[in-house]
Formats: structure tokens, sequence, C-alpha cells
């Protein structure tokens, strides 16, 4: 039988008003983003409809091809799974709901594409292995301050923002990352991460602006996990986020075509072979990034409704 929720609530989200967020942040009452399991009711909170498909089919943000318009457009969906129904079942009804409410219609295809491997250096890998690996997220633990659960396609995430502006991303077994900002520089520091959840992050990273929006592998071939530490130059990163929003015909003060007139630094991030303070931090791992090919999966997207059917 197909996988269906017994009944769902789909709406426009409300426009974000940041102050009020920054304020409950900094009180430590996190807000409800993104998607979230709890028994038999399902919520997915200002989201997009990018960020539902990659829920409903578990995949990462760079393996999903669409319009850019969904990735903007933020939806509340509220709904109720039938009796008997477990976690596992919620992405399978999420598919039925995209397919229902937004007319949603998909192909999967796997092609080579460029990509940027993560590899050992020419010495080897200068990385210590952390004496134990994290534990699983309990997923029915109790939220602490300023703590907020996300359901990945890993598997749960708690993310915890303190008042000094660091963020801490727990992804269970997957390790515990670190983020922090100082002056002019992002600290990036894990004790117990695999080299897969550091590919991940390092693709978070490249994809917030410039790396031509390739994606990193992991293709260390370690196992395990380890101690990292990363200093990353600030303006590096805008400079990065500035080209990177220009190439999508985003008006950016400063950036190419915006409206400061200028063009905004080269990414050098997106250059293997430049300075870029990413390259730099991650050789000093005693690791490489490379521009490869490598075949990725894809989920691309042949037609949905920007608006969806009634509730």
């Amino acid at each position: 039988a197909k996988l269906e929720f017994e009944v769902a609530s789909v709406r426009p989200s409300a426009p974000l008003d940041i102050q009020k967020l920054a304020a409950q942040i900094q009180a430590g009452k996190m807000p409800r983003m993104g998607p979230r399991v709890d028994g038999l009711l399902a919520e997915y909170t200002y989201m997009s409809l990018k960020d539902l498909i990659q829920v409903a089919y578990k995949v990462k943000p760079y393996q999903v091809t669409c319009p850019g318009w969904m990735g903007t457009q933020r939806f509340d969906i509220s709904a109720r799974m039938p009796e008997g129904s477990t976690k596992d079942d919620a992405p399978k009804m999420l598919q039925a709901l995209l397919e229902d409410r937004f007319k949603l219609k998909i192909h999967r295809d796997t092609q080579e594409h460029p990509v940027l491997a993560l590899t050992a250096g020419k010495g080897g890998p200068k990385l210590k292995e952390s004496p134990a690996t994290n534990a699983a997220i309990d997923p029915d633990a109790p939220l602490q301050k300023g703590e907020m659960q996300m359901d990945t396609a890993d598997g749960p995430a708690r993310m915890t923002t303190r008042p000094d502006g660091s963020m801490t991303m727990n992804m269970g077994a997957k390790g515990i990352t670190t983020i922090k900002m100082d002056g002019q520089t992002v600290h990036i520091a894990s004790d117990t991460t695999t080299m897969e959840a550091f590919a991940d992050m390092l693709t978070q990273v490249m994809q917030m602006g410039g790396g031509g929006g390739k994606p990193v592998l992991d293709m260390t071939g370690l196992k395990g996990n380890y101690q990292i530490a990363l200093d990353l130059s600030l303006p590096d990163l805008m400079a990065m986020a500035k080209e990177q929003a220009a190439s999508m015909g985003i008006d950016v003060p400063g950036a190419a075509g915006g409206t400061g007139g200028g063009r905004a630094a080269p990414a050098e991030a997106s250059d293997p072979g430049g300075g870029s303070s990413v390259y730099k931090s991650v050789e000093a791992l005693g690791l490489k990034l490379e521009t490869r090919k490598a075949p990725v999966e894809q989920i691309l997207v042949d037609s949905a409704e920007k608006t969806p059917t009634e509730n």
C-alpha cells in the first residue's frame, strides 16, 4: 500500500522577524525550523520545496537539480501519520504529499560531475585519532537550553547556539563540530568527526559561496573518528559568498552585477591552486582538495506547481 499522511496542512511560511529570531536565540530559545517527526506528528517548518525534496528522498543539497524558485519560497507543513506508522515511514509519506499537493514529478539519474575530492596529501594525513566515537543521538531526549533538533538524511542532529555566537552541531556517530567567530577568523573544531562528516562540512563552506558549486567527497579511505581544527578567513568566506550570489543572479552590493557597481574579489577557493584559507587549512591537516569527476546520483525535477492545492 502507498504510504500517505492521514491528514496534512500546507501553508506558505510567514516572513521571518530577524530581530525577534535573534532575541530568541540570545535567550536560549531555539526556533522550530526544519523537519521534525514526533510520534505520529510530522512537521516541516520554514522549508523550501528543495529542502523538502532533500528530506523526502534522503539526499544532499547538491543532489537536487531544480528551478531557482524551489529554493526560495518557504512552506510550513503539519501532518499526521496513520496509527502504527514509524518515523521511518515519514520520508515516503512526504514524497506522496509533494506529488499530490505540488504535483511534483522527478526522475533519478547518475552522471559524472565535477567534485572536490578530499584525499591524503603527499606526506600523509596529520590527524590525531579520537580515543572514542561519539554516541548516537537519542531523538526522544529532552532538549537543553539553546538546543534545536533536526532530522537529516544521516539521522537526527542537534544544534546548540550560545550567547557568544558560537554554534555546536552534534551529528551523533559522525561527530560533534563547534564553529566560532573571532574577529576576522572563523574557528572550526571537532574532537570526534569522521572524514565523511568533515567532507560534508567542507561542502557547506565551499557552497556558501565559491567552489563552483562542487560537492566535497571523502576519498581519503580513512575510517574512524578524528580531531580536526581549521581557522578560516572571514573576508575570504565573504568574498566567496558574494561571488556565488552574483553567479546565481542575486543582487549583492559590491559583487558582479550588484548595486555596488563593482565586482567582489575573485573567490580563490574556487581554484585549488589558489591561496584560499580553506585550501591552506585543509593542507595543514595533511589532506588536500583536488578537482576530479565522480558519479553523483541526482534528483532532477521535471515539473512542480508553485502553489500547493487547497488543504
